[in-house]
């Protein structure tokens, strides 16, 4: 005669097995939960806002014009031109040009905080550069304003002496911090035991760092440098300050532009609500915060895409 075992029941299993999680542990766990939904909530009521404040405008202007349009000039009284063209090759330019400044130098900072520093230096200068992160940004757009200017006119003699190449500057000193920060906590978290096991198979210090420290902390090297981009391209005092705020097209960085946060920053508080102008400043901002998507996604299918190189 065969005997019948019982059959457990799975549904019966789980709801036993979240019997015995402490209560404690279960309100940890749920406000963990909540946290996590109100960021996703916060990003997607921001997108949304801007996506509700930017839907008239593509009713009311030519949207064909506003992107490729090479004027801005939205307070002319008969015929305002909303070409966004210029603030968008300004906002490149500065970004583009301060990340070419800031990624060498702010990964070399990293790289000899980390691996070769003594405990003594490092002591001195990651305090030093953490501090930088702390200092308001209307300083750094009051030190460009006021005496990098002054620099850059005495070697390049500019068009004008705020520029692009001054906000650029000012711009990769603001991002140093942020890369090392983030950067060297990446390679910090690789394992000794694998700078050992390269050491011990005859590398020497500079090819254990290039082949086995870097591509181990690859992702949070990434995830540094688009941090970094990031604060760059989001950016509004600074370049406010800067770069002078030309609205011509011009691709000198010697010549003055005029970002797309500042515009929204100069024209958002003395435009009227609801017109035209009003609602093509929330173009503007959707336009920002896509850049900032494709941003991110491009740095995470670089970050997947060097994982399975490296595994």
């Amino acid at each position: 005669m065969a005997l019948k075992l019982p059959v457990r029941n799975k549904q019966g299993r789980g709801r036993r097995r979240n019997e015995h999680v402490p209560s404690r542990e279960r309100a940890i766990r749920y406000v963990l939960m909540a946290a996590t939904w109100i960021s996703v909530l916060a990003l997607a009521a921001v997108f949304t806002e801007l996506l509700l404040g930017a839907f008239p405008a593509f009713t009311s202007i030519n949207i064909v014009d506003f992107f490729t349009g090479t004027v801005w000039n939205p307070s002319h009284p008969l015929y305002p031109l909303y070409g966004v063209l210029p603030l968008f090759v300004a906002t490149l330019m500065v970004a583009f040009a301060a990340a070419l400044i800031a990624i060498p130098i702010g990964l070399g900072c990293t790289i000899y905080l980390a691996e070769l520093a003594s405990p003594r230096v490092k002591a001195i200068f990651k305090p030093a550069i953490e501090i930088l992160a702390g200092i308001p940004s209307v300083i750094f757009g009051f030190f460009a304003l006021v005496i990098l200017s002054e620099w850059i006119a005495m070697v390049f003699d500019p068009v004008n002496k705020l520029n692009a190449l001054n906000g650029a500057i000012m711009l990769a000193v603001m991002m140093i911090p942020i890369m090392v920060t983030v950067a060297e906590d990446a390679i910090n978290a690789v394992p000794n035991n694998l700078r050992e096991a390269s050491l011990a198979l005859g590398a020497t210090r500079w090819e254990t760092v290039r082949h086995v420290v870097l591509p181990s902390a690859l992702s949070g090297i990434v995830a540094a440098i688009v941090l970094a981009f990031g604060r760059a391209v989001g950016e509004t005092m600074t370049v406010l300050m800067a770069t002078g705020n030309s609205t011509l097209l011009s691709f000198d960085f010697l010549r003055s532009v005029q970002t797309m946060t500042a515009a929204i920053a100069i024209d958002f508080g003395e435009v009227a609500s609801g017109s035209d102008h009003y609602h093509v400043l929330f173009l503007v901002g959707l336009m920002l915060f896509v850049i900032t998507f494709v941003i991110n996604f491009l740095a995470d299918w670089v970050v997947r895409r060097f994982r399975e190189e490296y595994k």
